[in-house]
């Protein structure tokens, strides 16, 4: 065994156990004390107080009641961070299912909802555990910025109703429609409001420019509270807005369901289960690249199949991975999964104990809240950066950024996968080049004393041809391959094709060859193929690429030493 050439070593895959490990047994495997508990309390806290509202105001936009929402908050949020593979993934109900809830109920009533609900955390499971769950790294950079960078204008322009305290009766969805409301009723602007938003910001910022490890949301929240019961201030807040809170959770239950009804929902159980992945998977992503860590997105698709079905029994709705609530439960510093833990039990607390105080909270501070998560969640920098790097790189960003704004998340996801993927092919193809024109010095002229793969020289024999490819050889290379090939001018009696550079080739690229290589045959050439991989070889052969036709070799100098031993001319 020859110890001195190189090795290729590839990593271990990981085992089942491993792959399916919630985050929250690693935490505490890593050791896990009183700082780290503190750390995930007040991040819990200050995630369940921008949940809180959220959570009722998506129930009431699905057309379900308040308390919908905050029982898949408690249930659906709690078993996501217990059993998920983010450490960070904060679940809920989300506003990118407001259209899709609604449109369930309104066509098969709650009970419809729940069985749909039902069948796609089914669906969910089975992805997770098939690992299906990991193709999700394969959506480009600019793709997951773009659809971050949406998101947060989408919060923001939700935001300037509270923050600027208008009198909207029903605010549209979409943003043109939206922004034509506020403009239309920007004279029912009130100062009260307006200046507790202003204050919450100015919190906001002020803590994380003079004291950063102060808990500036929670603070900002708390303040303004406290402002508005001790002034008595005419300004909006979850009391006013939303009723009382619920103040027990429900008992576990299901409807009857039949055959006929699962057949009726199985189209939306399936745009749940696509939606919810991608969108749970996507904040996961995005909560990767916040804090430098790493999700098991297997082990993340199987705690989010039941929640959903946990969240249902409870009396809930769809609950997926929410990017705002992660986003904001990063930046308060939170440890791990623990704080998602701890902001359903919050979100339980308020409904057992704090109703009458959390009544208080302005929904302008939270505005305030929610505005500083979106310009923090933009990735401006990212942003620019792709805007002036490729073309290619800008169009993928701004398809996904316009369409999460004014069409649909899956949409914009597909679309800018779609975009990313023919992007990665067009480089890819243009990655390959194919070095000609190479002849080989005839034995008896060649120099012995140096290294015979270097002494390749385009006008000494025209016996002898060697082409190299460099790259992988894909059906988006043919083309460019195929056409330098077919400009080879005189037959030569041997064609050698160097594939050392050569990390795979597809089928289309072999039918290619093999079509080249019947040319050559015709006309009297030999043709081999040198240094190709196990893999390239496979491909090779499987497409009928054998002898007579062509002939292998470990390199192009075995190629002609074998044609020189065998059908050389003496």
């Amino acid at each position: 065994m020859d110890l001195s050439a190189p090795r290729r070593l590839r990593p271990a895959a990981p085992s089942l156990a491993e792959l399916f490990t919630p985050k929250l047994v690693t935490i505490l495997r890593e050791g896990y004390g009183w700082q780290q508990f503190k750390a995930d309390a007040i991040a819990g806290l200050t995630v369940a107080i921008v949940a809180l509202p959220l959570s009722m105001a998506i129930a009431i936009g699905s057309g379900l009641s308040p308390e919908k929402g905050l029982y898949t908050a408690i249930i659906g949020g709690f078993i996501i961070s217990a059993l998920g593979g983010s450490r960070f993934q904060i679940g809920g109900p989300a506003g990118a299912f407001i259209v899709l809830i609604a449109t369930v109920v309104e066509r098969h009533g709650y009970d419809g909802l729940v069985l749909a609900t039902l069948m796609a955390g089914a669906m969910m499971l089975l992805v997770g555990f098939l690992q299906l769950g990991t193709y999700i790294k394969y959506i480009p950079f600019p793709v997951t910025v773009g659809f971050t960078a949406g998101i947060a204008v989408i919060i923001f322009a939700s935001q300037l109703k509270e923050l600027l305290g208008l009198d909207i009766a029903r605010e549209p969805a979409d943003l043109f429609p939206k922004i034509q409301a506020i403009a239309a009723n920007i004279h029912t602007a009130q100062t009260e409001t307006i200046a507790l938003s202003v204050l919450a910001i100015a919190i906001i910022l002020g803590l994380k420019r003079v004291r950063p490890n102060w808990p500036g949301l929670l603070i900002a929240v708390a303040v303004t509270a406290l402002l508005t019961f001790l002034l008595q201030l005419d300004v909006a807040t979850i009391g006013s807005r939303f009723g009382g809170i619920p103040r027990s959770l429900p008992a576990p239950s299901l409807p009857v369901f039949d055959l006929t009804k699962m057949r009726a929902v199985l189209p939306d159980a399936m745009a749940i289960a696509l939606l919810g992945a991608i969108e749970s998977l996507l904040s996961a992503v995005v909560a990767d690249g916040m804090t430098g860590r790493r999700h098991r997105s297997n082990c993340e698709l199987v705690a989010q199949g039941a929640a959903n079905i946990a969240a249902v029994t409870f009396g809930g709705m769809c609950v997926t991975g929410t990017i705002a609530r992660t986003a904001t439960n990063v930046r308060a510093n939170a440890h791990g999964p623990v704080s998602g833990m701890l902001h359903a039990v919050y979100i339980l607390l308020f409904m057992l104990l704090a109703a009458p105080l959390a009544a208080y909270i302005p929904l302008a501070a939270l505005g305030g809240v929610l505005a500083i998560v979106a310009w923090n969640m933009a990735e401006k920098k990212e942003f620019w950066a792709l805007l002036r790097t490729t073309p290619g790189d800008a169009t993928v960003l701004m398809a996904t950024f316009l369409l999460t704004i004014f069409a649909d998340l899956t949409i914009a996801i597909a679309t800018g996968v779609t975009l990313g993927s023919f992007l990665f092919l067009h480089r890819m193809a243009n990655a390959v080049e194919v070095e000609t024109g190479l002849r080989v010095i005839p034995q008896d002229e060649a120099d012995t004393s140096g290294p015979s793969r270097d002494s390749y020289d385009p006008q000494t024999s025209k016996d002898i041809i060697v082409y190299r490819i460099s790259g992988a050889f894909f059906f988006g290379a043919t083309a460019a391959v195929g056409g330098v090939l077919d400009r080879i001018g005189d037959h030569p009696k041997v064609f050698v094709l160097d594939f050392s550079d050569v990390p795979l080739v597809d089928s289309t690229a072999a039918r290619v060859l093999e079509g080249f290589a019947h040319k050559l045959q015709q006309s009297g050439t030999r043709v081999y193929f040198a240094a190709a991989s196990k893999s390239v070889r496979r491909a090779l052969l499987m497409t009928g690429l054998r002898k007579p036709l062509v002939r292998y070799a470990s390199s192009p100098e075995d190629a002609i030493q074998h044609w020189r031993r065998t059908d050389a001319p003496a």
